[in-house]
């Protein structure tokens, strides 16, 4: 019965994410892809800015954002279905030839640890292709009660994007942690958007406006579907 619900829902998240390829990046002429892990329910202008100035400042050939299936950091905290964050990661991204998607996370069972897809997009990818891991500065802040994080370091650079009420790491901090490893970390300087998904999903939950807050075909979801529209615990 487990095999059966495991083959249903591998078909239930493709059938929502049908357009890209199973491993984005391989084979192609960059040499430095982008990961962008959450949870994004929903995505919103702030994943998508964070991205985006990851790939700019670090000359990225393209970022994937990767949903997690079982995000270990969310504690009781019920998320959406897999596949209606899926479906809003992928119409989040749609148009945009730098993002792309990655099932790395919703394709491998137990919980989602950002050093296990790592590991796994390095085997797939090959060495030719330097991978960077994008945060922003509120989950730099909490790095060490990841899995493995000096490890997390080893498999990829890091690029710490600022994000408000939270301090950018120091970098006598950073070389004082990770000592020579800390010049993998890359601070990245630009814009703070004041977007939480929390936030969206209270305002969707209290019947008030999203718009511009998550792209057009997100918030079109998001109707449709009837997200949010209880408040979670």
């Amino acid at each position: 019965m487990r095999a059966v619900r495991s083959t249903e829902r591998a078909s239930e998240l493709r059938a929502a994410a049908p357009e890209p390829s199973e491993w984005p990046g391989k084979g192609s002429p960059a040499r430095k892809v982008g990961i962008l892990g959450g949870t994004f329910d929903p995505p919103h202008i702030g994943h998508l800015w964070l991205a985006t100035l990851a790939a700019d400042s670090l000359a990225l050939g393209h970022v994937l954002l990767m949903p997690a299936a079982r995000p270990p950091h969310k504690g009781r905290r019920a998320v959406s279905n897999a596949a209606d964050r899926v479906m809003m990661t992928r119409l989040a991204i749609g148009g945009d030839p730098a993002l792309d998607l990655s099932l790395v996370e919703m394709e491998r069972p137990g919980p989602s640890f950002t050093v296990d897809s790592l590991a796994q997009l390095r085997t797939h990818l090959g060495d030719g292709v330097g991978l960077v891991l994008i945060m922003a500065a509120d989950s730099f802040a909490e790095i060490d009660t990841w899995r493995e994080p000096d490890r997390l370091l080893e498999l990829a650079e890091w690029a710490v994007g600022p994000r408000p009420g939270t301090a950018m790491p120091d970098p006598a901090a950073l070389r004082e942690r990770f000592g020579p490893a800390a010049a993998r970390i890359h601070l990245l300087e630009g814009p703070s958007l004041d977007v939480s998904s929390s936030e969206i999903r209270a305002r969707v939950a209290a019947g008030r406006p999203i718009r511009y807050l998550v792209p057009r075909a997100v918030e079109e979801l998001i109707t449709a579907r009837g997200l949010y529209r209880r408040r979670r615990p």
